[in-house]
């Protein structure tokens, strides 16, 4: 399973890096790293209740992060300006991720760096649209996997 990059911080740290691959629509990036744990959160449990005697604080379950594959998404407002078709994208990047699980565990953000053709693809969430993404996306994935490692059907 694909975990999601949610901290802005973590991604700064991949967008800071040079995109691996490229397409015409598309940028990937990658950080061989695992998301950054949240701040602490200040409790009362070390202070005086007038409750009676605290409990024993435990530490959340998120702080141990499995390695494992984490994605990013991001499609900008400006390269398409409906939300049908940023929700379009987005599912296919996450499905086509979903697809490839021999691609290396760290940190993975793919962005839409240019927008589709509005002339070409006039509906916001065609057919049309869907497949020329997907095979965008494909093409892209399998230049990143490992030259001995056959690409999945």
């Amino acid at each position: 399973m694909i975990g999601r990059i949610v901290r802005s911080a973590d991604f700064e740290r991949v967008l800071g890096r040079p995109s691996r691959v490229r397409s015409s629509h598309f940028a990937v990036h990658h950080l061989s790293a695992s998301p950054s744990l949240p701040a602490k959160v200040l409790s009362t449990a070390a202070g005086k209740l007038s409750t009676g005697n605290a409990q024993e604080a435990h530490s959340p379950v998120d702080e141990a992060l499995p390695d494992g594959q984490w994605l990013g998404v991001i499609v900008p407002k400006r390269h398409a300006r409906r939300s049908v078709t940023r929700s379009l994208l987005k599912r296919q990047i996450r499905a086509a991720f979903a697809d490839q699980p021999l691609l290396p565990p760290g940190l993975w953000v793919v962005r839409l760096r240019t927008p589709f053709d509005r002339k070409q693809f006039p509906s916001a969430a065609s057919d049309a649209l869907r497949a020329a993404a997907h095979a965008e996306l494909a093409q892209l994935l399998n230049r990143l996997l490992p030259r001995n490692t056959p690409a999945q059907p």
